[in-house]
């Protein structure tokens, strides 16, 4: 078989165009004319990756161009939308935007129908983060939660079992809650605690307690600090430790420095067979290969409250990033309780319903607080 050499054409770069135009020479030189192809983006970033897999698998310092790019792609899927500049993309936005709403409407507009199905069953509540109690910042350090969101999610937890489950270290996100009535499950459930004091739904300081990638630590530790290191030639880069994973944001950082950061985490992970990459808004999250997630997370607390073959439970998971979903799903496939996704614009989601921001969050969970008084003074 020839041997071809394939050139991304200098006219369709391969980040940011919906076609890429490749030109194919046989000879090594590139001195014969060449034939150039013009292919779909997604199609093109397959054949580069399925290259990829072919090409000497055993050589690490071969990144992978289509792997590096697909990366890139997903990165570029967690900004917000762009705006638009003709009135048909308008058009075809809001259409969207309205199908999207018809197939999970606002739990806001939908609270009535949602409590008459929680009716003498137990609520237990299960709140993400960032981007759902805080709003999404340049700094992850200062995603302050507001007095008014700490208040209200205090009153949630005093009136039903609360958890905050979050891709957070839990120390971190203790420190900005400041609660002690709630569960804690951090590293996106790999660490998990209960409250520190006796609340009103029973649960005095039994200190739940799991960790199942304890053993992984002095490697996410090892990581954290070569990445630390390679990451500094990029402005805007931040390494967060997380405990038991850790994160890559690239909120700050310029987008046409993403595909330099991508190639840097992926050549630090070639030789950390252990650990996985997953996206979310604005970060690469780092965690080890165990099958553990913020659904796993979920089922481990129910188990814990005595809820696990329940069907008078309802669980209700509020969240708005990627890694939610594996919550959203479980909740799905259960066939019980439901997730509320936190989002302004469609995505694909296994939620039920949604809410715009948090101060949608900080509304919702008001009114759950009213509806919780109100029946128990009907009693």
């Amino acid at each position: 078989m020839t041997n071809q050499n394939v050139i991304v054409s200098d006219r369709n770069p391969i980040l940011g165009s919906k076609t890429i135009t490749v030109s194919v020479s046989n000879s090594p030189l590139f001195s014969s004319p060449s034939t150039y192809f013009t292919f779909p983006r997604r199609k093109f970033l397959e054949l580069l990756e399925a290259a990829d897999k072919n090409n000497n698998n055993n050589n690490k310092n071969n990144l992978g161009a289509g792997k590096i790019a697909s990366w890139v792609d997903s990165m570029r899927d967690s900004s917000p939308t762009r705006l638009r500049s003709s009135s048909r993309d308008s058009d075809s936005d809001n259409d969207e935007k309205i199908s999207w709403i018809v197939r999970f409407p606002s739990a806001l507009n939908m609270f009535d129908k949602i409590m008459n199905a929680a009716k003498g069953k137990q609520i237990v509540m299960f709140l993400d983060y960032d981007g759902t109690l805080s709003p999404i910042v340049e700094d992850p350090d200062k995603a302050y939660i507001t007095h008014e969101m700490r208040e209200v999610v205090k009153d949630v937890a005093l009136n039903f079992p609360t958890a905050i489950v979050t891709g957070r270290s839990i120390d971190k996100v203790r420190a900005f809650v400041k609660l002690n009535e709630i569960y804690y499950a951090g590293s996106h459930g790999m660490d998990i605690e209960g409250p520190t004091n006796e609340n009103s739904y029973g649960e005095s300081n039994q200190g739940v307690l799991f960790q199942p990638a304890r053993e992984f630590v002095p490697m996410i530790e090892k990581v954290v600090k070569i990445l630390e290191e390679k990451t500094k030639c990029i402005p805007g880069a931040m390494v967060e430790n997380n405990t038991f994973c850790l994160s890559v944001h690239f909120r700050r950082v310029d987008e046409k420095r993403w595909a330099a950061l991508a190639e840097q985490v992926k050549s630090v992970l070639v030789d950390y067979p252990k650990l996985k990459l997953t996206q979310g808004r604005k970060v690469l999250e780092i965690r080890p290969t165990i099958k553990w997630d913020k659904g796993q997370a979920l089922n481990f607390l129910l188990r814990s409250l005595g809820f696990e073959n329940s069907e008078n439970v309802v669980p209700v998971y509020i969240g708005d990033d990627r890694t939610d979903e594996d919550a959203f799903k479980v909740l799905r496939e259960k066939g019980q309780g439901f997730g509320i996704l936190v989002s302004k614009v469609p995505k694909e989601t296994n939620a039920s319903y949604s809410l715009q921001d948090p101060s949608q969050v900080n509304e919702f969970l008001k009114r759950l607080v009213e509806w919780k008084r109100k029946t128990v003074g009907e009693e």
